[in-house]
């Protein structure tokens, strides 16, 4: 499993192209021939980027869906909703797709983020108000989602 660290800014290139930080690839040096998935964030206006064997993991946790259920074929249908197969270029580079760029409101200047197993694309406006926004309650955030039992006791 990947856990990834750290937030970088960068520019995309005319054509959509950005290079991947240099951390990033020392980081992810195992599974960069492998390839990466990029999808639409289902909470936020900004992109995922999944390296191949994290998506392989999640589409094998996805595949137990009843898909008899109208409710789980929604989510698979709205969760994969433009997902594209991603390579890194010779020269370190990945190209977001024009939609995918679209959908997240990218310009120029990026934010790469790292989310433990993914990287967050941002457009860097939307990244500081995401931010800004989440600083009024994270403290409450943080009790409620990291204060719970399984966390305190060592497990």
């Amino acid at each position: 499993m990947v856990n990834l660290i750290g937030t970088y800014e960068c520019k995309a290139d005319a054509k959509g192209r950005l290079m991947l930080p240099a951390s990033y690839k020392k980081q992810l040096a195992d599974v960069l021939s492998k390839g990466f998935v990029l999808k639409r964030s289902v909470f936020q206006p900004c992109l995922e980027l999944y390296p191949r064997n994290e998506w392989d993991i999640l589409m094998q946790k996805m595949n137990k869906l009843n898909r008899f259920k109208k409710k789980n074929n929604d989510f698979i249908r709205r969760f994969t909703a433009g997902v594209k197969e991603i390579e890194v270029d010779a020269s370190g580079r990945i190209l977001i797709p024009k939609d995918l760029t679209t959908f997240a409101g990218i310009e120029k200047q990026l934010v790469l983020s790292s989310a433990i197993n993914i990287i967050e694309i941002w457009d860097k406006k939307h990244y500081e108000l995401a931010i800004e926004e989440a600083t009024d309650d994270f403290a409450d955030l943080a009790e409620e989602v990291m204060g719970l039992d399984e966390f305190t006791n060592g497990e």
